[in-house]
């Protein structure tokens, strides 16, 4: 896996939460059935990847206290 900087998953995190809000914001209602699977789907997806992103940042925060 590429190794990423604390900034460049900082930045990740910022921009993959401000999309998540968007979507949890959607009123799921309007939307076709398509297009509400499609958004439960994004959804999830954005939730694990913040969760990796998170992970990933502890690991590295970790790392630098070890040093």
């Amino acid at each position: 896996m590429q190794d990423f900087t604390t900034e460049e998953l900082s930045e990740a995190h910022r921009a993959l939460l401000s999309a998540l809000r968007k979507c949890e914001k959607m009123d799921a209602e309007k939307l076709g059935k398509s297009q509400q699977t499609l958004l439960e789907r994004r959804i999830a997806a954005l939730k694990v990847a913040l969760a990796l992103i998170e992970k990933e940042q502890t690991v590295k925060e970790c790392n630098a206290t070890a040093l």
